[in-house]
């Protein structure tokens, strides 16, 4: 049995797919059947159950990917361990961000991590949180900026910093002359509101419904996107409400620019994570970048 094998296993369980997972591991499909099968018979066992349309894991399978994985983490472990012993001041980070975050977050949160460590390369991959959910639990990220709660039990996290959230309305708007003198607005009041969410997926928009729904109301949604820019823009030209990241609402904007408003206390408020699969070591170069946005969602904050 070679570690390639296990590799080898733990993405075709991912991908459910031989095609997929050979194209994932840069080999070719016949190779990647023959190593299975080579693997399967030196075990006395089938590790996938194959048909037309997937490949599913056996009974034995499941248990092959479960020890595997520990075996990838440990080798993975060992290998940070031995780096980071020999000081090398070089290394990789894969983050995994929500695009809301990506935009307005880590523009604060990269340069200071580049000044402190200008010889580690920062690879960001933005998604929805599901997918980054997903991602890294099966080891893609080294790590994710996301958002509590977490829908994936093999994911471990550390709090980053809470954050409130608030009203944007259109200029127009009545409610938006509260601006002037402070007045906060409760969730309540929105009721009858036309609402612009984000789409199935981000976990920003289950927030936005969770929150209405726990107010006694269910939003009248009247326009969707994968993008918050977007959503701001049509709340700035009149076509409806929505709620924001406070980080977002001090962010400067276009020329659509709607009117931000504090909720009423207790504001709602997401905790902001970084998660990382349970289990999976932490180079210090993770740590590192962990520690950054620590201090700077904790600077901004205090603003």
């Amino acid at each position: 049995m070679e570690l390639r094998q296990l590799q080898y296993v733990l993405q075709i369980a991912a991908e459910k797919n031989f095609s997929r997972a050979a194209d994932k591991l840069h080999i070719a499909q016949p190779s990647l059947s023959q190593q299975l099968s080579k693997l399967e018979k030196e075990l006395g066992v089938m590790l996938f159950q194959r048909n037309t349309s997937s490949v599913e894991l056996t009974y034995a399978g499941s248990k092959f990917v479960e020890q595997a994985q520990i075996i990838i983490d440990g080798v993975e472990l060992l290998r940070q361990e031995m780096s980071d012993i020999s000081e090398l001041r070089t290394g990789r980070v894969v983050v995994g961000s929500m695009p809301i975050t990506g935009a307005h977050l880590l523009p604060h949160v990269l340069p200071v991590f580049k000044q402190n460590y200008p010889e580690v390369e920062i690879t960001l991959l933005e998604d929805s949180s599901m997918n980054l959910e997903k991602l890294t639990a099966s080891g893609q990220t080294d790590l994710s900026l996301l958002s509590l709660p977490l829908e994936i039990p093999a994911l471990a996290y550390e709090e980053l910093g809470e954050e409130r959230i608030d009203l944007a309305v259109p200029p127009e708007h009545p409610l938006a002359k509260r601006s002037l003198d402070g007045t906060k607005t409760s969730l309540e009041e929105l009721k009858d509101e036309p609402f612009i969410v984000l789409k199935e997926g981000q976990g920003f928009r289950k927030m936005t419904m969770d929150l209405c729904r726990n107010a006694g109301f269910e939003p009248k949604i009247v326009f969707e996107s994968n993008n918050m820019e977007t959503v701001q823009s049509l709340v700035a030209t009149g076509m409806g409400v929505t709620l924001v990241p406070h980080f977002i609402a001090r962010a400067p904007r276009s020329e659509f620019v709607p009117v931000y408003l504090p909720l009423t206390d207790p504001a709602p408020s997401r905790t902001l994570v970084v998660a990382y699969r349970r289990g999976r070591y932490l180079s210090k170069a993770a740590k590192a970048f962990v520690e950054t946005f620590k201090s700077t969602v904790s600077e901004l904050t205090e603003e």
